[in-house]
C-alpha cells in the first residue's frame, strides 16, 4: 500500500501531497511508514558519513539525498570531562546550519523537491528556520521563513544570508505560527513546518540510530531532551520504536524532557497527571528555542512520555545561565537554549545517587554564536 498521512485522532488518511499539512478535523498528521530493518554491521563499512547513511530507514526516494546532503548528521560523541566520562555531550552544533534542526529540515526539504515544490512557508524561532532556509537555497526554492520579532537578531541575520525572505511578525511564537498559517492557506503554498509535517520526525529519528551505532549497538541509560515544539523528542520515539520492532532495543533509556520553568505546558501537564497540556502562565525566558506556550503536538508527546516511561525536568532562569558558562569552560559553547539541557543534567544528578554508574547522553542542539 502507498505510504500516507493518517490522523490520529480521527483515523482520516490522506496521500503525500504538497498541500496537505494538517487533518480537515484540524488534528496533527502521523506517517503511515514502517522503516525496513537497518543493518548496523554492513553500515560499519560504509563510507556516507551523514544521516542520509540510514537512507534505506527514510520514507524518500533512493537517491533523492544527493541534491540535498551538506553533510548532515555524523555528530561526535564528546565526554563532559575527565571527572564524568559516562556523561556524553552530542555536538549537534556541528551540523551545516550549526543546529539539530538540520537532521529535520534535510529530510522534509527532500520531499518537497520530490514533490516537485518550488517555494515554501516556514515559521519558527530561529534555528528551523535557518535550516529550511539552507536547504531550499541548495534547491534552488523560494523560502519565506516567518519568525518573531524578538527572535535572535543572529539567527535572522543567517536567515537572511540564505536568500530567504523574512517575514518578523510581532507578539509570541504562537502568533507567528498563525501569520505563517494565514500565508500557507491563502496561496496554497508548500508549508515547510518541523511542527505539523511528520517527515521532519523522520530526520531527527537518525539521533537515536546514531547513538545506537555510536555507542556499539546499545543505548545510553538516560537520554536528556529539551522541548518546545517536540521536533527532537518525537524523533526519538520514533527512532526508539523502529529499534524495538527490529528487536535491537534490549532496554529502554530513561528519556528526560526538558523545559524552561518560565515556559512549562507539558511537564505542568505532564506533573498533574493529565492527557491534554493546557494553557499555563509563561514568562519570557533565555531558551528561547523552546519557549513554546502552546504545542500543537503536546497531547502526543504527553502520551509518548508516558507510553516509554520519560520523565520531565524543569529549569530556571538562572540554573540555564549558569549551566552555560560552566559548559563554555570545559570548551564547550552552546546556545542559550542549549544549556537547558546541561542544567537538568545538574538536577538529575541531584536527585539520582546512581547517576555516576550511567551512561548519559545531553544533546548540545545549537552553536552559541545564535544566542543573543
Amino acid at each position: 500500500m502507498e505510504m500516507q498521512y493518517v490522523c490520529p485522532r480521527c483515523g482520516r488518511r490522506y496521500p503525500v501531497e504538497a498541500g496537505r499539512w494538517k487533518c480537515s478535523c484540524g488534528g496533527c498528521l502521523s506517517l503511515d511508514f514502517q522503516a525496513p530493518p537497518l543493518d548496523f554491521e554492513a553500515l560499519a563499512a560504509s563510507k556516507e558519513r551523514s544521516l542520509w547513511r540510514y537512507a534505506q530507514a527514510l520514507p524518500l526516494e533512493h537517491g533523492v539525498s544527493r541534491r540535498v546532503c551538506m553533510g548532515e548528521g555524523g555528530t561526535p560523541l564528546i565526554p563532559l570531562g575527565d571527572d564524568a566520562p559516562h556523561v556524553l555531550i552530542k555536538g549537534e552544533y556541528f551540523a551545516p546550519t550549526l543546529s539539530f534542526k538540520d537532521r529535520g529540515a534535510a529530510v522534509l526539504m527532500a520531499l518537497a523537491a520530490q514533490l516537485g515544490v518550488t517555494s515554501c512557508v516556514a515559521d519558527s524561532s530561529g534555528n528551523a528556520g535557518t535550516a529550511i532556509a539552507a536547504y531550499g537555497a541548495r534547491l534552488g526554492m523560494e523560502c519565506h521563513i516567518y519568525v518573531p520579532a524578538s527572535a535572535s537578531e543572529k539567527k535572522i541575520a543567517q536567515i537572511k544570508a540564505h536568500g530567504a525572505h523574512i517575514h518578523p511578525i510581532s507578539g509570541s511564537r504562537e502568533d507567528t505560527a498563525a501569520a505563517a498559517i494565514r500565508q500557507v492557506e491563502k496561496e496554497g503554498a508548500f508549508y515547510a513546518s518541523h511542527i505539523y509535517n511528520p517527515f521532519f520526525h523522520q530526520g531527527t529519528k537518525t539521533y537515536v540510530y546514531e547513538l545506537y551505532e555510536q555507542l556499539g549497538g546499545r543505548l545510553p541509560d538516560v537520554l536528556i531532551v529539551p522541548v518546545g515544539n517536540g521536533t527532537l523528542l518525537l524523533g526519538v520515539f520514533r527512532g526508539l520504536e523502529d529499534l524495538r520492532r527490529w528487536g535491537m532495543l534490549e532496554k529502554v533509556p530513561l528519556v528526560l524532557a526538558v523545559q524552561a520553568q518560565n515556559c512549562s505546558p507539558i511537564a505542568q501537564a505532564f506533573a498533574s497527571g493529565g492527557d491534554h497540556w493546557q494553557p499555563v502562565p509563561t514568562s519570557p525566558t533565555e531558551a528561547e528555542g523552546i519557549a513554546i506556550a502552546a504545542p500543537a503536538r503536546g497531547d502526543e508527546m504527553l502520551a509518548a512520555l508516558r507510553a516509554w516511561g520519560g520523565q520531565c525536568i524543569t529549569v530556571t532562569e538562572e540554573q540555564i545561565l549558569t549551566a552555560r558558562e560552566q559548559l563554555a569552560r570545559r570548551g564547550i559553547y552552546v546556545e542559550t537554549t542549549s544549556a537547558a539541557n546541561l542544567a537538568a543534567l545538574a538536577q538529575y544528578q541531584h536527585a539520582c545517587p546512581n547517576w555516576q554508574k550511567q551512561c548519559i547522553v545531553v544533546p548540545a542542539c545549537g552553536a552559541g554564536v545564535k544566542s543573543h
